[in-house]
């Protein structure tokens, strides 16, 4: 009798160590709580529902080409090819452009001028990071130093000088040129680049951007760098 009593008195104490043991790690270990404010979570929300956006336009621009392929007659369908190449090219840089957009100057600032500065290469970072901060908007075309940069291009340091698809960019001062859809979207890029705070990443470096207003045209051009077809063979004719 002692015994099956000193057995239910020792798994009582099994169960409550067990309990004390979890709420202790409980505490010691508590869920980390999202602490930002409705505004920050709204503002995620809406950049999510961007991004989700602009997955659905590009599937639904699949669909209406493979539906065009699939009611096409072979007369057509040659036609429809090279469009679809045409705008492959232009998707990846290959082709000029014009249309609204924005010049920027990069240059020296002019307190850097004035205590006679060492003036050198603008940073491969700095550089990335301008190109990130632009990217907050989509559905724009980028030329940096007469480089055309698209989503293929690499900012690199190559001995000590920042280059755009393997081509040095000159010392400051130089020019970036930005190519829009429309003079909206011009304009509303203009307004963030101006309050952006890039500018002080800039000034941290001795530089500074100058940005012209929205104009009506600016032509950048295609990437002289043609992409070798490393894995797709022509068949002969007829096969």
């Amino acid at each position: 009798m002692n015994r099956s009593i000193g057995w239910k008195f020792t798994g009582v104490l099994l169960v409550i160590g067990f309990m004390v043991s979890i709420q202790y790690n409980t505490m010691k270990h508590p869920e980390e709580r999202d602490t930002r404010d409705i505004w920050a979570i709204r503002q995620e929300l809406a950049e999510e529902k961007k991004t989700h956006s602009e997955l659905l336009k590009e599937i639904r621009d699949l669909d209406k080409t493979i539906a065009s392929y699939e009611s096409m007659t072979d007369n057509n369908t040659g036609k429809a090819l090279t469009d679809t190449v045409d705008k492959l090219r232009q998707q990846a840089g290959e082709t000029d452009l014009m249309g609204p957009g924005l010049i920027i100057e990069v240059k020296p600032s002019p307190e850097s001028i004035a205590y006679g500065m060492p003036i050198t290469s603008i940073s491969s970072d700095l550089l990335n990071r301008f190109v990130n901060d632009l990217n907050r908007f989509k559905g724009h075309d980028l030329e940096i130093d007469g480089k055309r940069y698209t989503m293929l291009s690499s900012i690199r340091d190559i001995n000590g000088m920042t280059a755009v698809n393997g081509l040095d960019v000159a010392t400051p001062p130089f020019k970036m040129k930005i190519v829009t859809q429309t003079n909206q979207d011009c304009e509303k890029l203009y307004n963030y680049l101006l309050a952006s705070s890039i500018h002080d990443d800039f000034y941290l470096e001795n530089l500074i951007m100058d940005i012209s207003e929205p104009q009506e045209e600016v032509a950048i051009r295609g990437r002289p760098e043609k992409f070798e077809n490393l894995y797709l063979e022509e068949l002969p004719k007829g096969e």
